[in-house]
């Protein structure tokens, strides 16, 4: 089945690199419409406007996916644009290290607050704004980026690994909630993955033994992310509401 998002208006979160930009690019090649937003690297997000189709629709915004009154309106203001949203992507969001053993308690409640905020409040909030959408739209696509830290643990990222399974269970209890009025949720559940800001990481000693995690001897790319993403998100894959689907490169398996 060849993918096709021709008059399809699409909603990205974390626009400006790496997944979201990947992201951007692929729907746009797939001849959809797109909205990007990004919280403060305008530049970046003007870039990613510059790689995608001109002569269709393409806009960014910008917005702290923390504040729940910008998503509401920012999400509003897309609507109004494009004349209705089809698909959103969840990707903006945090990975702040903070070992237990040798940080602050006070910095400790910071990370913790911060992360949950991104992580998972502020998506639940956006689906939520969007779903209300969709549900007076007749229908739509939800696919939210969660991770790998979900299952496996993060021992120096635990509020990270703590708010990706609580992504993971919303999608689920939503996709439930959702599936009487024809929008679907699905969750792209990927490892380490090759971006722009994890290039240089990727390449020193510790970046290796990412890569050797995996039988494949390498990390995912924010492509393959994207590939996945699209098929959530394509007409005729309703049934996999629902679904998380692992992109770790057999680095993790789970039954």
């Amino acid at each position: 089945m060849l993918l096709n998002f021709t008059g399809k208006n699409v909603f990205i979160t974390g626009g400006s690199r790496g997944i979201g930009r990947a992201c951007a690019i692929l729907f746009s090649k797939l001849k959809a419409n797109v909205a990007i937003t990004y919280k403060s690297n305008k530049v970046e997000a003007e870039k990613t406007l510059s790689m995608l189709d001109s002569d269709l629709m393409n806009v960014m915004y910008a917005l702290d996916i923390n504040d729940a009154a910008s998503v509401e309106n920012v999400f509003s203001n897309a609507v109004d644009q494009f004349k209705g949203i089809d698909v959103v992507v969840n990707n903006a969001g945090v990975f702040l290290e903070h070992k237990i053993d040798s940080i602050s308690y006070e910095k400790w409640q910071q990370i913790w607050q911060e992360t949950i905020s991104t992580n998972l409040t502020g998506v639940s909030n956006l689906c939520y704004v969007a779903g209300q959408h969709m549900i007076k739209n007749g229908g739509g696509k939800i696919v939210n980026i969660g991770s790998r830290g979900a299952f496996r643990g993060e021992p120096d990222h635990p509020a990270y690994g703590a708010s990706k399974a609580g992504l993971h269970a919303m999608s689920q209890s939503l996709a439930i909630a959702l599936a009487p009025y024809n929008i679907s949720i699905g969750v792209v559940a990927p490892g380490f993955v090759e971006t722009d800001m994890t290039s240089a990481y990727l390449k020193s000693e510790k970046g290796n033994a990412i890569k050797k995690q995996s039988p494949l001897n390498r990390v995912a790319t924010a492509d393959e992310v994207a590939n996945i993403v699209s098929v959530f998100a394509a007409d005729g894959f309703e049934f996999m509401t629902g679904g998380i689907v692992d992109l770790n490169g057999a680095s993790y398996l789970r039954t």
